[in-house]
């Protein structure tokens, strides 16, 4: 498995944060939201590549 990208990470917790109004005291929070959607992308891309027959309603 490839390794998170703190700066994709960064990057999908900073949406997040802006989208929820930019709320102070939960960047915790909104980082491993972030964390957690970046790895279960990478995941979900890898199954594919490993599989192309394999369709994103089977995972």
């Amino acid at each position: 498995m490839t390794d998170l990208s703190q700066e994709d990470i960064a990057r999908r917790a900073r949406e997040m944060w802006e989208i929820a109004g930019r709320p102070e005291g939960r960047d915790e929070e909104f980082w491993f939201k972030a964390e957690e959607q970046v790895l279960g992308e990478r995941e979900t891309r890898e199954k594919l590549q490993a599989d192309p027959t394999t369709t994103k309603n089977s995972l």
